[in-house]
């Protein structure tokens, strides 16, 4: 068990996700399956026509990272360098996301508000940096440092660059929690346990409810808890594919198959899925932004 894999899970997921990210409706995402593999699909708009979702994508290619792809690998990046330091992170964030940012694309409203922030406030900026935002994008920072062997305590003050909402920062600290929890041996059924129980919030409970679904049902639990942005949809949906997972590639497949923001749950999915299966060389491969390979795992 190689815990670059937790990042690896993260990235590939998130590029895979890309292509069909925020299509909500999962019966067209069905009729896309009929014509091809749903993993690494090329941004289409003319999927979403007349459907329920947001295209945001139209300035990326399959293989590439969406915006949450990105921030996760700024971090990761960051880690693996040197010991995690919150205003590198913000720099970091700044030049990817910021003006004549790396980062071609779309920008969630966490992403707007702190580079809006950090021009503004310049090195005055105050810690945390991250807004009241209830949704996934602070996750992102999990894989990168659990893949680094950095702390729990490195979690939280990396999810705060991003946001500070305690359910936010409780979300990814059951992301961590889960993942150290496999490499010490645990099942993945128990370490899914035993992270939602611990966090006593509405999204904790809301997960425990997700595991206590009787039998596999993807797409109906999807619906159930819903599939925006926010944590307390994601995060019982990721616990519920999480727990019948057989592999990492079926595992990714039924995030897409779900619809919505498929790649805000890629976060958590992808790292855990990553670090319990590994990574397929295969998927790997077919990742498309050349900055994605940041550790020797990619090389």
């Amino acid at each position: 068990m190689n815990r670059n894999d937790a990042l690896a899970g993260a990235l590939v997921a998130d590029a895979a996700a890309m292509g069909l990210h925020w299509l909500y409706d999962q019966e067209q995402i069905s009729t896309v399956a009929a014509s091809g593999d749903l993993l690494f699909r090329q941004p289409d708009s003319a999927v979403y026509q007349g459907k329920k979702g947001y295209f945001a994508h139209a300035a990326r290619r399959a293989g590439q990272l969406s915006h949450y792809g990105e921030s996760a690998r700024i971090v990761g990046q960051l880690a693996s360098e040197d010991a995690y330091q919150a205003d590198t992170h913000r720099q970091r964030f700044l030049e990817a996301f910021g003006p004549c940012g790396h980062y071609v694309g779309y920008a969630d409203r966490p992403t707007k508000t702190l580079v809006a922030r950090m021009i503004n406030e310049g090195a005055e900026i105050s810690e945390p940096s991250g807004m009241d935002d209830n949704q996934m994008p602070a996750v992102c920072v999990v894989a990168g440092i659990f893949s680094a062997a950095q702390s729990a305590d490195t979690v939280r003050t990396a999810a705060q660059v991003i946001s500070t909402n305690e359910e936010v920062v409780a979300s990814a600290a059951a992301v961590y929690q889960c993942l150290e929890q496999v490499l010490q041996g645990k099942s993945l059924a128990d370490a899914l346990s035993a992270s939602a129980e611990a966090m006593t919030d509405t999204v904790g409970a809301l997960m425990r409810d997700a595991l206590a679904i009787e039998g596999y049902q993807p797409l109906e639990t999807a619906s159930r808890f819903g599939l925006a942005c926010y944590v307390e949809h994601s995060m019982p949906v990721v616990w519920h594919l999480l727990k019948h997972a057989t592999d990492f590639e079926s595992a990714v497949r039924d995030n897409i198959r779900c619809g919505g923001d498929s790649c805000g749950r890629s976060m958590a999915l992808g790292a855990i899925a990553g670090l319990v299966f590994g990574v397929p060389d295969s998927l790997v491969a077919r990742m498309a932004d050349a900055r994605v390979p940041i550790t020797e795992r990619f090389v």
